[in-house]
């Protein structure tokens, strides 16, 4: 039987920058938008606000872009301040890389595991899936999802009574499964 997890973000992740006023590396966003328009080029930032001394940065979403290039629904999106396109444009590779920004998901994210029936069984075959792309240790969702040690997670994949066709050391933000032989 195939059980399904599911890694859900439960907030916006935390920005990783340095803040040219105090210093401090981390920024949060809380989903506001600033667009400019002059003529008919057109600019917009995400805004993000330092959590130490509270100064806003601006992120580039869009740079001198022809305004009838933009898709009116983004557009209306921005003006409303969409938490969830906000959400969408972090974890854009394109935006992170133009601005120079990583995210730190601790604490940030939550593994549904649909209840803990299927805990007793001899073989389980669980598939998780990312509701966004959030890198996780696979160990970690392991160890939290079955309530375990991340040590005897490693123990059970060194006796190979967990296996996947991923590795499942370092980061994965890609749906993936595995099958935990007890």
């Amino acid at each position: 039987m195939l059980i399904d997890w599911v890694v859900m973000p439960t907030c916006l992740p935390t920005v990783l920058r340095r803040c040219p006023a105090c210093a401090s590396g981390r920024f949060r966003a809380n989903g506001k938008f600033r667009v400019n328009a002059n003529h008919k080029l057109l600019d917009a930032w995400l805004l993000v606000l330092c959590t130490a001394c509270g100064d806003t940065a601006k992120l580039t979403v869009l740079e001198r872009m022809n305004v009838r290039s933009v898709r009116p629904g983004l557009l209306d999106r921005m003006h409303d301040n969409d938490p969830g396109l906000a959400a969408e444009l972090l974890g854009d590779p394109v935006v992170r890389r133009r601005n120079r920004i990583a995210l730190d998901w601790d604490d940030a994210w939550r593994l549904d595991t649909g209840g803990s029936d299927h805990l007793d069984r001899e073989v389980i075959d669980v598939s998780v899936r990312f509701a966004a792309r959030i890198p996780v240790r696979p160990v970690r969702l392991i160890a939290e999802g079955f309530g375990l040690s991340r040590a005897e997670v490693g123990r059970l994949i060194a006796e190979g009574k967990l296996v996947s066709a991923v590795r499942l050391s370092g980061k994965l933000s890609d749906d993936f499964t595995f099958t935990l032989k007890r």
